[in-house]
């Protein structure tokens, strides 16, 4: 019966894909600060998370991060570490100092393969650490945990509308489901 279940959905019209499907253990309408310097990362995190029901924002560099952080209150953060100008354990440090930021949960992230930077972002205070590349069963594995935990609190936003730009259907299929490090961040 299972099989016969497996290949109706397979071959059913107009049936949603699995990776569609929403994650359960994660609360709908996260919103997720996505920082890193690379469009593609962006667009690969912004599409997991936006199929699950979850609003992106993104920054492409610290400074911008640190605004969008401050302004917008995200519920979550994914941090890139290597970034030109302002690196990730700065933002991170700024992030910490400041009150209204101080609690949001930050995950960092890196394709660099130094096993130093995951002790510098504990010592930081990231709540994870997710190394590139990675697929949408560790993203939502790190939004479960922080859920579990109770870090993760989506707070409750009344009245507010998020203007979003309009997203070209075919570009937005044609994202991978996994991110890969860029060659500039396995270089550094």
């Amino acid at each position: 019966m299972a099989t016969f279940e497996r290949i109706k959905r397979i071959f059913a019209s107009g049936q949603t894909e699995r990776r569609a499907e929403p994650r359960s253990g994660v609360p709908k309408g996260v919103h997720v600060l996505v920082v890193d310097d690379s469009p593609t990362i962006c667009a690969v995190l912004d599409k997991m998370l936006s199929q699950d029901g979850h609003v992106v924002i993104r920054a492409t560099s610290g400074e911008e991060a640190i605004a969008l952080a401050s302004s917008e209150l995200p519920d979550l953060i994914f941090l890139d570490i290597v970034m030109p100008g302002m690196n990730g354990f700065a933002v991170l440090r700024a992030l910490r100092r400041e009150p209204m930021t101080h609690d949001i949960p930050i995950v960092m992230i890196s394709g660099n393969l130094q096993a130093t930077e995951q002790f510098y972002v504990q010592r930081f205070g990231a709540d994870d650490f997710m190394k590139k590349p990675f697929g949408r069963g560790e993203v939502f594995a790190r939004l479960q945990e922080l859920s579990k935990s109770g870090r993760l609190i989506v707070r409750e936003r009344v009245g507010e509308t998020m203007v979003t730009e309009p997203v070209d259907q075919a570009m937005h299929d044609a994202i991978p489901d996994i991110a890969m490090p860029d060659e500039n961040d396995l270089l550094k």
